[in-house]
């Protein structure tokens, strides 16, 4: 038995014709008959009563309908799903990120995906930069987000925002009256400075920008890796901190972020991070979405 004698079948059944059933199928009708014929004998029962002007279904015939019908359902259901498989539209996708990309930029990617995806079932962690990358290698993360710089060639990245740092100040402050802060004028402050990790991430580029002044942040605390964090510490008045704009989003009482100026823009870019050889649909399909709306490097 082939699906094709069942696809036969019931639509011979459900037109009670072979010659409505034959033009429905496009086939010519002396082929459907073999074809029906050819069904009977391999299962060795009579389908149609054709004893009357009107073809009926036998008991046998009645009982076949509603399994092949069942059949064909299921067989549809099947190649329907293989190629939403194929084209990453279901399955599950394991996502990390360090905590501070759920801020700004990770929320719009998520619900994007999603409300494209909804048969893609995703899984969240929050980790740290050196948890995420060694889960990553590991296979426990299909994806992750974290800060550039990195240098892994095992894997690709693709840049998924860019945000201006801003100086977070105590709002009692003196600076904090002004509307800009060059970071030199940040020369004698204690500073908050991101977790030292081994990718280079925020810690790096606070210290970069801080050596394109010319000087050395003095620390006062450096071993906070989550931006609420250093926030909350600079509310506390421990002292100052560089940090991507979209810590503004935590809106904490008791502290005043402002735009730094100079002559190099001083930015944090936000990448998606995947190994370089294992690309499932699912995520082929995440990845592709990340970089069709910005082309990003």
């Amino acid at each position: 038995m082939e699906l094709r004698h069942l696809r036969y079948f019931v639509a011979v059944a459900e037109e009670t014709s072979f010659t409505r059933a034959a033009q429905r199928l496009h086939v010519a009708q002396p082929a459907l008959s073999v074809q029906i014929r050819r069904l009977e004998q391999d299962l060795g029962v009579e389908l149609f009563d054709r004893s009357r002007r009107t073809i009926r279904l036998t008991e046998a015939g009645a009982l076949l309908l509603t399994e092949a019908r069942r059949i064909l359902a299921l067989v549809d259901e099947t190649v329907d799903v293989v190629r939403r498989t194929d084209a990453g539209a279901v399955g599950s996708l394991s996502i990390g990120f360090v905590p501070s990309a759920a801020n700004a930029a990770l929320p719009p990617i998520l619900r994007r995906f999603a409300a494209g995806h909804p048969g893609v079932v995703l899984h969240l962690r929050e980790m740290a930069p050196d948890d995420l990358v060694r889960s990553l290698h590991e296979g426990r993360l299909d994806v992750c987000f974290l800060y550039l710089p990195f240098d892994d060639p095992s894997l690709e990245h693709t840049v998924v925002s860019r945000e201006p740092f801003v100086a977070a100040l105590p709002e009692g402050h003196p600076l904090a009256a002004r509307k800009t802060i060059n970071v030199r004028a940040l020369r004698d402050e204690s500073f908050i400075l991101p977790a030292r990790h081994g990718m280079p991430g925020l810690h790096a580029q606070v210290v970069e920008i801080c050596a394109s002044a010319g000087f050395t942040p003095d620390a006062v605390q450096e071993s906070v890796w989550l931006v609420q964090t250093i926030v909350g510490l600079v509310a506390a008045e421990v002292g100052v901190a560089l940090v991507p704009s979209s810590a503004e989003a935590l809106s904490r009482r008791g502290v005043a972020y402002r735009p730094l100026r100079g002559h190099t823009p001083h930015e944090v870019a936000l990448a998606a991070l995947w190994r370089r050889q294992d690309r499932p649909a699912v995520l082929r399909a995440f990845v592709e979405q990340l970089v069709a709306p910005s082309q990003s490097p």
